[in-house]
C-alpha cells in the first residue's frame, strides 16, 4: 500500500517547481506550495553532486527525521520538496533540523 502524504507524481513535481516558490538554508532547498488537501505531502531528494548512494542515502534520512521532528508544527495542506545540499554530508541531526525549520519559518508557513 502506497503512503498518501509521499509525491510520486511527475506533475506534482513540475507544478511545485513551476511555482518557483523555495527557500534555501545552509544544508537544504525547500520547494513549496499550498495543496488544499487535509494533509501534507512531502519528497526528499539528493542529486549524485551530494555523493555516492551510501551519502545520498545518508541525507535522505537525516532530512526525513528533522522533518518528523518538525511535522507538528507544521500546518496541513502544504506540498514539500526538500532537496539536500553538498554541505549536509558533515552535519549532524540536529544542526539539518534548525536550518530545515529556518527555512520553513522563512517562506512563512510556521511561525
Amino acid at each position: 500500500m502506497l503512503k498518501a502524504d509521499v509525491l510520486r507524481k511527475k506533475e506534482d513535481f513540475t507544478n511545485i517547481y513551476r511555482r518557483e516558490r523555495s527557500v534555501a538554508s545552509k544544508f537544504v532547498v525547500v520547494f513549496y506550495r499550498k495543496n488544499h488537501l487535509p494533509y501534507s505531502r512531502k519528497a526528499f531528494l539528493a542529486s549524485k553532486k551530494v555523493g555516492k548512494s551510501v551519502q545520498r542515502n545518508r541525507a535522505r534520512r537525516l532530512m526525513k527525521e528533522s522533518y518528523r521532528q518538525l511535522e507538528n508544527q507544521i500546518p496541513p495542506g502544504w506540498d514539500f520538496i526538500f532537496i539536500a545540499r553538498q554541505t549536509i554530508l558533515d552535519s549532524k541531526c540536529a544542526d539539518v533540523k534548525k536550518a530545515m525549520e529556518a527555512a520553513i519559518k522563512r517562506a512563512g508557513i510556521i511561525k
